[in-house]
């Protein structure tokens, strides 16, 4: 029964640190790039877009399709970037609970 008790303490407390986790990806912010930096964009680990940055050279009616395919490529930069971010505070969180592999927790 002590087993049961501690468990359970560990998972409320895992649970107090997961809001407070969601809290921080919220403001977390990564920047992802294409294109050698002439697209970032900037999002924050939830996903929301903050901030599309272009360089000035690609605003060019003719190259429409090769901006917007930089555009694609700077995003998934950038969720590529937040996923990991979040995964990393993620298992930090965890550390030391006993929980099955490939269980996502959000």
């Amino acid at each position: 029964m002590k087993d049961i008790m501690g468990m359970m303490k560990k998972v409320q407390e895992m649970q107090s640190k997961m809001a407070a986790l969601q809290d921080e990806l919220d403001t977390l912010e990564v920047e992802g790039a294409a294109g050698g930096g002439m697209v970032k964009i900037t999002m924050t680990a939830k996903g929301a877009v903050k901030v599309v940055n272009l360089d000035d050279s690609l605003i060019k009616l003719e190259e429409k399709d090769i901006l917007e395919d930089l555009i694609i490529a700077a995003l998934n930069d950038a969720r590529g970037k937040a996923d990991r971010a979040a995964q990393d505070k993620m298992s930090s969180l965890t550390a030391g609970l006993p929980i099955p592999p490939g269980m996502k927790l959000f």
